[in-house]
């Protein structure tokens, strides 16, 4: 039961980072577009550069998800390191119902009257020439922390099954960590 529900959420998360990814190519060629028009023929687009703004926040915000599912979070790893599978397993479940989720928790609801407000008001953007519909990114920030606390059960019931000897620890390379 535990493997399903593991695997149902890294297929989640899996949509969640091939759609970040996918929206970073997006971002590419809109900034590509974006100074070849500005540096080649002296015409700019305000809608552009804001749209730059935004799929960067998508990405980043979406892409969280993923790299929880992958283990490529940021962790002080001082005392981690030296702790036995079984310990980090305990670890992670405890930093994930201690702080990630109650975090999650309050942001999804701390951002909704956000969303709410800007669709009421029908918010635009405040430069001439700037996007419309305000209101649709900022929808992005709950529903990527609604992502993040359902990859967060995926991490949960992983470190469950490394905890109870059902499934291997993740195993991590040197050259894997870039500084």
């Amino acid at each position: 039961m535990l493997e399903k529900i593991e695997r149902i959420t890294d297929r989640f998360s899996d949509l969640t980072g091939w759609l970040a990814a996918l929206l970073l190519l997006v971002l590419l060629g809109n900034v590509f577009y974006d100074a070849i028009m500005r540096y080649f023929f002296r015409s700019g687009s305000i809608a552009l550069q804001e749209l730059e703004w935004h799929l960067f926040s998508v990405v980043f915000l979406l892409g969280i998800s993923y790299a929880l599912k992958e283990d490529g979070h940021v962790r002080v790893d001082v005392l981690y390191d030296r702790f036995s599978p079984k310990w980090k397993a305990v670890v992670n479940i405890a930093g994930t119902f201690i702080f990630l989720i109650p975090l999650a928790l309050l942001i999804i609801n701390g951002s909704l009257w956000f969303v709410n407000e800007a669709y009421e008001m029908q918010e635009i953007s405040g430069d001439p020439g700037g996007l419309t519909h305000r209101y649709l990114i900022k929808a992005v920030i709950p529903a990527a922390f609604v992502c993040l606390t359902i990859s967060a059960a995926g991490f949960v019931v992983r470190n469950l099954r490394i905890f109870f000897g059902q499934e291997a620890p993740p195993v991590h390379h040197i050259e894997d960590d870039v500084l």
